[in-house]
């Protein structure tokens, strides 16, 4: 299996893993938000049996450079599909989003249809209000721009233990990779460059939800809705306006699990992706 490397997207360095033969089915793997490509290391092998897999740190995220222009679900959406030109991945994509990835792959579907195969989404953002107090905290002024001046490691533990309903899942070695890319010097204003596109302080935004929702309406692809029935970031009961958004959408309710199936049941989330994307023709 590959390592991440580094490449040159639009004058940016972007960090990206390439797995598979690279003639079959195109899969996407995007991660959530202050996160990495790191988040799909354990179905990398799972899914390169049969499918060329492609995961990437979303610009500005993980170790990948930001973009010029001020964060927006748009500008993330852009350079994903840009990063898919520098890898000479031309043909529409499998994505599969966790958490704020879920809400990239639906505007990449919404700008670029063309250029979605399917979708899974997991955990995603887009479908409620509510989120965590952690991410909220970031819209706030004065004490969001204090929060993400000077990263702890406190704070990587605070959120490894968060996101995962075994805490024994966040693991020393995921603590320390948390720490490590919230260092990174343009983590930060990032992360809060995102919250403030997408929230205030009571919760996610209404508008974008609303227009992206009537923008993928006009172009259906199959569509797989997986959720963790103990997640702490964006609560379970999000599920029920993604089957309103989705009403052709395979649905499946993970019993025990946090925010990040993929990494905390693996081989469950497996079982259910793989025969979705096989019926989905990938």
């Amino acid at each position: 299996m590959s390592r991440p490397a580094f490449i040159e997207v639009d004058g940016r360095r972007t960090r990206v893993r390439v797995d598979g033969d690279p003639d079959r089915a195109p899969v996407l793997l995007v991660h959530g938000i202050g996160r990495s490509l790191e988040d799909w290391a354990p179905q990398h092998e799972r899914l390169a049996q049969n499918h060329r897999v492609i995961s990437l740190d979303v610009p500005g995220f993980g170790f990948s450079d930001r973009p010029q222009e001020a964060i927006t679900l748009a500008v993330l959406a852009r350079g994903v599909s840009r990063t898919l030109d520098e890898l000479g991945e031309t043909r529409p994509v499998h994505i599969v989003g966790n958490s704020l990835g879920g809400a990239i792959a639906q505007q990449m579907l919404a700008s670029q249809p063309d250029r979605v195969a399917s979708m899974a989404l997991i955990n995603s953002a887009g479908f409620g209000t509510e989120v965590t107090p952690l991410l909220r905290m970031l819209t706030v002024p004065v004490l969001g721009e204090l929060t993400v001046r000077k990263p702890s490691r406190l704070n990587a533990v605070l959120l490894e233990r968060l996101i995962h309903a075994d805490k024994a899942v966040a693991t020393k070695e995921r603590i320390d990779h948390a720490y490590a890319v919230a260092r990174q010097p343009h983590a930060g204003a990032v992360l809060r460059e995102t919250t403030l596109s997408l929230g205030t302080p009571r919760g996610v935004k209404a508008q974008w939800r609303r227009d992206l929702a009537a923008a993928v309406a006009a172009n259906p692809r199959p569509t797989l809705i997986m959720w963790g029935s103990k997640d702490r970031v964006l609560p379970a009961h999000h599920i029920r306006e993604a089957q309103r958004v989705y009403p052709h959408a395979e649905v499946h309710l993970l019993s025990g699990v946090g925010h990040m199936p993929q990494i905390e049941c693996p081989s469950r989330f497996a079982d259910r992706l793989l025969p979705f994307l096989a019926r989905a023709g990938a």
